[in-house]
């Protein structure tokens, strides 16, 4: 709360509470956003355009120009060119904070009846009404926009599937040559040239940092790691419709069987509850299991296993039992989950190199 230097201090100490209150029931981001919506976008907006406001019974006049202010927003955007303008768009948030402010105190108003002593004070009429916080007209939006990105890709998606695997086959085949090579010899491969440096930097004697032709310093071997991941998370994404973080949280456990009643036995693919909180189960079609069993050829160690390793939780702030993840490698003999921002930064790789653009004939970003 204190990052938003309210000023107010009766004030404070009630969102405190409030969030206090509400904070078993929600995880760690969701708490995190409640938050900057009550204490920035709510009480010190008003705090700053009402300096001494002390009182959450706001007056006809402030709370209409509360909610003016949420119409609009100011940004900067980047251009093609690479200079940055400011703009003046409207606020697509402002219909999720004026429904929460006005959760916020309806809250307070219903605890009041059991809580008078702790909440009564603070019971007010909510400043924004249930008409204002109608998100239909959003929700349409999103969805015109989301269809029309999904029309824009569709066409453009085997290009990029074409890409990740030829990335992978170059990226594969430069390894298997640095691999090859003797330390401090020079070797060219699909018409690059590299040296290799003269001390290996890796106990199995294949050093992946090399020198092109430019003197530039190229990591084969992390190339090769990027390429891979971005291929199968591609393949697995076209093939699942998931999401980044359920391809993060498959495991091993995640192939399952199912027995059919004609007694034939077909592989599912189990995707733990997430964003619509409700789990998934997916028919593996022979392509996608081909995707999995390359990953799980990789990710096995010397026992044949997929070893268990812990993850980091980003919503909830905590760490997850270790489980047979499929997405992780090994990083300076350690295992780690491969890391979302990883999975972004390759597909971003993968769109540059096929240089597929949007309508902006600005290079299409991967967004998970």
């Amino acid at each position: 709360m204190d990052r938003y230097d309210l000023k107010c201090q009766p004030v404070r100490g009630l969102l405190v509470d409030y969030l206090t209150e509400r904070q078993p029931t929600l995880d760690y981001a969701t708490l995190k956003s409640l938050a900057a919506v009550l204490a920035g976008n709510f009480w010190a907006d008003l705090e700053q355009h009402h300096p001494g406001i002390d009182s959450l019974r706001l007056s006809p006049e402030i709370a209409t120009t509360w909610r003016t202010r949420l119409v609009t927003k100011t940004a900067r955007r980047r251009q093609a060119d690479g200079t940055v303008i400011t703009v003046t768009e409207p606020w697509t948030s402002a219909p999720a904070i004026k429904m929460t402010v006005r959760a916020f105190y309806l809250d307070i108003g219903e605890w009041a009846l059991s809580e008078p002593e702790r909440w009564g004070q603070w019971a007010s009429p909510p400043p924004v009404t249930e008409a204002e916080c109608s998100v239909k007209k959003l929700e349409r939006r999103q969805k015109s926009k989301s269809d029309r990105r999904t029309r824009e890709r569709l066409p453009v998606l085997p290009a990029l599937v074409r890409v990740a695997i030829r990335r992978l086959k170059d990226a594969t085949a430069r390894l298997d040559a640095l691999n090859a090579a003797p330390l401090g010899s020079t070797f060219t491969v699909l018409g690059d040239t590299f040296t290799v440096p003269k001390s290996s930097v890796r106990p199995d004697g294949h050093p992946t940092g090399v020198r092109d032709a430019a003197g530039e310093r190229r990591d084969l071997g992390a190339e090769e790691r990027r390429a891979f991941w971005a291929w199968a998370a591609i393949e697995i994404f076209r093939h699942t419709g998931i999401r980044i973080e359920e391809l993060q949280e498959l495991s091993h456990h995640s192939i399952i069987s199912y027995r059919l009643p004609s007694g034939d036995v077909v592989p599912l693919l189990q995707i733990a509850p997430s964003k619509t909180d409700q789990e998934q189960l997916i028919l593996i079609s022979p392509e996608l299991a081909d995707v999995l069993s390359a990953v799980i050829s990789r990710v096995r160690d010397s026992t044949g296993r997929v070893p268990l390793i812990p993850s980091y939780d980003l919503h909830e702030k905590t760490w997850n039992s270790p489980m047979s993840l499929l997405f992780q490698w090994s990083i300076s003999h350690e295992r780690r989950p491969v890391s979302g921002s990883l999975i972004r930064k390759a597909l971003d790789e993968t769109l540059r190199a096929s240089e597929i653009t949007d309508s902006s004939g600005q290079v299409k970003r991967g967004h998970g």
